[in-house]
């Protein structure tokens, strides 16, 4: 039934011969690994305007946007330039964790590697719960399942994204498509009405509008930037998943990624553009008939007709979507940094599907927990984004140009320059985010400590704790399999060794299914002991009396246990075992009965599966299950 349920909803196992079909076209590569970055232009621009609002409304009628989106636009063509470079001088993918890792060394590599792992956990948590606002801003009556709707639409991304690369990009290119097709209509549309008269976008509610508690000064602008900075989220995602790529890999990633941030430089810049030219406010979220930035900008141009709820659909599912980066490059990710064995194993092994199964379902874990603990608030979220990205742009850049000095192949002084540029911006975004950013507006958790209570917010400082933290994690779990390995290492010393083995076959009862444990038993060692566990005197007398007719010749154990215990005495029992014969091994065999029935099952005592899992990492101690399968 389960496997059956498996393939219905993951469906049929896929060869390895299959492995180079499923590779990505551009056309189908561009939803899957610029999802996210399209998709910031839904809520980049409000994050902006957020801010602004702050110092008041009339701010927002300056030029203080334009500006502001121009400067990041700049910055996105710096980043890209340099990314193409990488994404040439490491074809195999990677990206900053890579780049970093090869040039900088291990502690770079690993800092970088954490930044994207927290950075791909947010864009999960953000995208999912902005699409979930967009959703919200058309149907407001929605408002007070905003968590079990992000976490169901995780499930959804997450079983889409197990069926394999290929299925995921054929679901996912039509809403992708769809959304920037409609996203560059509201723009010429919006600045056709801007040329013949304008259009009128109505006022929010004056509750709904934050609060003017700041004077406009370069703190408040730089927080504004690293805002809007969210726009760049995602970027670094081709350059890690090169290898998805249909052959040329390197050349088709390169030109994905350049078509990527010339789609979005356009909608950043558009959106951006409309929002101050039509004088709109943000509304603070979670409040009474809260509307994103985006759907007030549609509704006056379009006012409520089909077009306005195709825009909030496009922009719900691209958002939604969105999170599909991070399923496609976190995987991808961590099966590498696994390979170098800073990662469990696990994370490098390919699921049926061609997947790498395990980094996906970690990713859901770590997603859905963000999305409970902040509530599925993406003002909340925001404050720890686009650290880690900006992070790990700044070391792959900075890797970048130690790789072009060493190798100095042809062109090495423009490749220096190029990310040597893209280095100290985005370096210096990066402590503009962290300083800026450091705590947010959102409370987290308040923390009394002599009779007063701290409130305690959530900002950047998290992130800033946290990548240091993954780091440590992933040199621990590196150290680790360095130990096991030069542990397990053969040399010219290790010989076979005679075994000498004492077989205890657990003994409940008499029956057809103990008979087969104790002839395998048997044929284990001459050391073979019956062991029985009194917890019924009348039990233990029956099978004393039957033990001469059927017990094989093997002695029988009694083992007293007052107080009805199956663990204890047998527990107490193996360690006297092991001190009559110290340099022996102890097998327990455990005879099984499997009924046909699943139901059938619940009506048994499981106490075989105790007794192993109790016995599970005792030195010298192997278990054996001996099964009997009953007929009807």
């Amino acid at each position: 039934m389960l496997a059956w349920l498996r393939r219905l909803i993951l469906g049929s196992p896929l060869s390895n011969e299959r492995a180079m079909h499923e590779r990505l076209p551009k056309i189908l590569a561009l939803p899957i690994f610029a999802s996210d970055a399209l998709s910031s232009v839904a809520y980049a621009t409000e994050e902006i305007l957020l801010i602004l609002v702050l110092a008041g409304t009339a701010v927002i009628d300056s030029r203080l946007l334009p500006a502001i989106a121009i400067a990041i636009v700049t910055l996105l063509a710096i980043v890209v330039t340099s990314y193409r470079q990488t994404i040439k001088a490491y074809p195999s993918g990677g990206g900053a964790y890579i780049v970093a890792k090869d040039n900088l060394g291990d502690y770079a590599g690993l800092t970088a590697g954490a930044a994207l792992t927290i950075d791909y956990t947010l864009t999960v948590a953000v995208s999912i719960a902005a699409g979930v606002d967009a959703i919200i801003s058309a149907f407001p009556a929605l408002a007070p399942h905003r968590v079990p709707l992000c976490l169901a639409l995780i499930g959804l991304v997450t079983v889409i994204n197990l069926r394999g690369a290929r299925e995921s990009g054929l679901l996912f290119a039509m809403p992708t498509y769809i959304f920037v097709a409609s996203a560059f209509t509201l723009i010429v549309v919006g600045l056709y009405r801007l040329a013949t008269g304008g259009f009128t976008v109505a006022p929010p509610p004056l509750e709904s509008i934050p609060h003017q508690t700041r004077m406009l000064g370069l703190f408040l602008i730089l927080r504004a930037f690293s805002g809007g900075c969210t726009a760049m989220t995602g970027t670094e995602a081709i350059s890690n998943a090169v290898q998805a790529f249909r052959p040329p890999e390197s050349k088709n990633a390169a030109t994905t990624l350049v078509t990527m941030a010339v789609i979005l430089g356009t909608m950043f810049l558009g959106i951006s553009y409309l929002a101050w030219a039509g004088h709109v406010i943000p509304m603070e979220q979670g409040t009474h008939g809260y509307e994103t930035v985006i759907s007030q900008i549609a509704k006056g141009v379009f006012g409520k007709i089909w077009f306005y709820y195709l825009i909030q659909g496009a922009t719900a599912a691209i958002l939604i979507l969105a999170a599909n980066t991070s399923y496609a490059g976190f995987p991808r990710l961590a099966s590498i940094m696994a390979r170098d064995r800073f990662m469990p194993r696990q994370f490098y092994n390919v699921g049926d599907r061609l997947v790498f199964t395990n980094g996906i379902l970690f990713l859901t874990v770590l997603s859905a927990i963000l999305i409970i603990v902040f509530k599925g608030i993406v003002n909340a979220l925001i404050p720890l984004y686009a650290i880690g990205v900006f992070l790990s742009f700044t070391l792959s850049q900075y890797g970048m140009v130690k790789h072009a000095i060493r190798l100095k192949e042809r062109g090495w002084n423009r490749s220096v320059l190029i990310s040597g540029l893209g280095a100290v911006t985005t370096g210096i975004v990066t402590l503009v985010i962290s300083i800026t950013k450091f705590t947010g507006d959102k409370p987290l958790f308040t923390l009394p400590i002599n009779g007063h209570v701290y409130t305690i917010t959530a900002g950047a400082w998290i992130v800033i704790l946290f990548i240091p933290l993954f780091s440590y994690v992933f040199m621990k779990i590196h150290n680790h399999y360095i130990t096991l390995g030069n542990e397990l290492r053969l040399t010219p010393e290790d010989k076979f060794k005679p075994i000498n083995n004492i077989v205890l076959v657990l003994t409940p009862s008499l029956h057809r299914g103990v008979l087969p444990a104790l002839e395998y038993a048997k044929g284990l060692s001459p050391d073979v002991r019956a062991v029985h566990i009194d917890t019924d005197p009348i039990d233990s007398r029956l099978l004393e009396e039957r033990w001469e007719t059927w017990g094989g010749g093997i002695p029988l154990v009694i083992l007293e246990s007052p107080y009805r215990s199956l663990v204890g005495p047998l527990l107490k029992y193996l360690e006297e075992v092991k001190r009559e014969r110290p340099n022996s091994l102890v097998t327990v065999v455990i005879p099984e009965f499997v009924s046909t029935k699943w139901w059938h099952r619940l009506l048994h005592n499981q106490s075989g599966l105790l007794l192993k899992f109790m016995l599970l990492f005792r030195r010298d101690i192997v278990t054996a299950n001996v099964r009997y399968y009953i007929q009807k």
